[in-house]
């Protein structure tokens, strides 16, 4: 696979990198966000920054400090965040008739096509998965070398 190979991280991935609860599955989500850092291949969705946001200050324990969040929240901005926009909403609407996909998931593989990724790394959706010409990766399923290649 070549350098341009595009990834789009889905908010759970984000979120398993900053939560302490489960060690191994952190240093996995590390592991894959490190590589997307190297290779300057991941994407990020406005959406996912948002939910990453909320769910980091609020939800995981010990809540990240909003300060340390933002930072990382400006950081993934280096990633080019997708902004959600009427013709996303028309692909997420078609992904969530055609697939019977939650929306959220739907509005995620919507931004991961527009902004011209060929997989996304999400825990919630179905590994191997293909929505059109975009295919769902679990990280936590899938080996690490394979990483490697992309």
């Amino acid at each position: 696979m070549s350098g341009e190979t595009l990834v789009a991280v889905d908010t759970n991935i984000l979120i398993c990198a900053e939560d302490a609860a489960d060690p191994a599955k952190r240093q996995m989500a590390i592991a894959w966000l490190d590589h997307l850092w190297r290779k300057r291949i991941g994407r990020v969705s406005n959406q996912a920054l948002n939910e990453f946001y909320v769910n980091v200050t609020r939800k995981i324990q010990p809540p990240m400090p909003q300060g340390d969040a933002r930072a990382k929240v400006r950081r993934y901005a280096a990633w080019n965040p997708w902004q959600v926009d009427q013709a996303t909403i028309e692909t997420a609407w078609g992904l969530e008739a055609n697939h019977r996909l939650h929306y959220w998931d739907s509005l995620m593989l919507a931004a991961a096509q527009h902004m011209g990724c060929a997989y996304v790394l999400s825990e919630d959706m179905g590994h191997n998965q293909r929505y059109g010409a975009v295919t769902v990766v679990n990280p936590f399923t899938q080996p690490i070398q394979w990483l490697y290649d992309l």
